[in-house]
């Protein structure tokens, strides 16, 4: 009777004991383990862009300067050719001035500048010319003058206005400039350069436009306006073209 009972109770402890075991999680619904992340590199395609078109853009800002450094030298020594020629005509005019110019005199000269400046800017590339707007303002001073019955200085001013005027109209025959092209800005005066080598002169600022013809190192020419790297020039011979702006300095007159 012992002997059941010992059985019975060893039964019941193997059966507990089973049911308190953990139990088995199928394959299917483990976990899966981490999985490896790979790393990826994202080039930055926007600011690399970026960064190239600004290199670009300064490039470009460098040679514009370039070119206007060739034309300040020869401006200032142009500028001051001016100012002797403005000094002798200011004397001759003194000289005139003690029986002072008359109300009529003053009239018709500041009538002829103002006549004249408008048919300077009819012409195309007229008003993009530095000696129109030069010779507008010595218009607006002669009439200033005039109201003071100035006539003296106002006549003056306007001789100064037509001579401008002539000066821009010569510009536009000799340059061609009277098809100035887009982004193509003149030189306040005329720059006198010289080749640096052999240099390929083009029908326009660009390296796909046609050669022209070819100068020699060391070749005179006159600069009369520029784009943002290139030069229009006119040779001793009055041929006209395009050239880099590297390709030319300046030289004395």
């Amino acid at each position: 009777m012992k002997s059941q009972s010992r059985l019975f109770l060893l039964a019941v402890l193997v059966y507990t004991a089973g049911a308190c075991a953990p139990k088995a999680v199928p394959l299917a619904t483990q976990p899966a383990p981490p999985s490896v992340v790979d790393t990826v590199v994202v080039v930055d395609t926007v600011r690399v862009e970026t960064e190239a078109s600004a290199d670009a853009e300064l490039q470009t800002q460098v040679a514009r300067l370039q070119i206007q450094l060739l034309e300040r030298d020869v401006r200032l020594e142009g500028m001051q050719e001016q100012l002797d020629a403005t000094r002798q005509e200011v004397v001759r005019n003194l000289a005139k001035l003690q029986s002072q110019a008359s109300r009529a005199e003053a009239a018709s000269g500041m009538a002829e500048a103002e006549i004249a400046l408008q048919a300077l800017g009819r012409v195309q590339g007229g008003t993009n010319l530095p000696e129109f707007d030069e010779a507008q303002s010595r218009i607006g001073e002669s009439t200033a003058e005039f109201g003071t019955e100035n006539y003296g200085g106002a006549l003056y001013l306007a001789t100064q206005a037509r001579a401008l005027v002539r000066t821009g109209q010569s510009r536009l025959r000799g340059a061609g400039a009277s098809s100035l092209l887009a982004g193509e800005s003149l030189f306040a005066v005329p720059v006198p350069l010289e080749t640096v080598q052999r240099t390929n002169v083009r029908s326009g600022p660009g390296l796909t436009f046609d050669v022209q013809f070819t100068l020699d190192e060391a070749a005179a020419v006159v600069g009369h306006s520029y784009t943002s790297q290139w030069v229009r020039v006119v040779d001793e011979q009055g041929r006209e073209g395009w050239v880099f702006h590297t390709l030319v300095k300046g030289r004395a007159r």
